[in-house]
């Protein structure tokens, strides 16, 4: 039994650190990413398998140590995966129906219309949107 029950501690904190690192990851990505289509990114993929990780350890730390199943572990991973793209694919439509301007590599992020070097970055106008983000809207 003793060998079960240090298996069970290393599985359980390996999904704790795999959580961790990914909710950092997602949350560095909100942080550093230049434009709102980007930092939408980060908290979608990375923090939401990161929160994921750390339910999956919180549900084997409650089946292993009081042999029981844990629902509210399950429901909350559930909701969480179910939820988390359909926001953010609202707030995408809801950016790209506002005309949120586009980061260009040549933009600095902090001041939009400062270049970088020699580049020449251009972000869309109200008039320039593209045929693709006009059919996303339409879904």
């Amino acid at each position: 039994m003793m060998v079960w029950e240090g298996m069970a501690e290393v599985v359980i904190a390996f999904f704790l650190v795999l959580g961790a690192a990914l909710a950092i990851v997602g949350s560095i990505g909100l942080m550093r990413m230049p434009d709102f289509f980007m930092r939408l990114h980060g908290p979608t993929k990375a923090t939401t398998l990161g929160i994921g990780s750390m339910l999956t350890a919180s549900f084997l730390f409650f089946l292993f140590r009081e042999n029981t199943w844990s629902l509210h572990e399950i429901l909350v991973t559930f909701f969480l995966f179910m939820t988390a793209p359909v926001s953010a694919h609202m707030m995408a439509k809801a950016a790209l129906h506002i005309k949120v301007q586009r980061h260009s590599s040549g933009q600095d992020a902090d001041h939009g219309t400062q270049e970088r070097g020699g580049s020449t970055g251009a972000t869309l106008n109200d008039n320039q949107v593209n045929e693709t983000d006009v059919d996303v809207l339409h879904l």
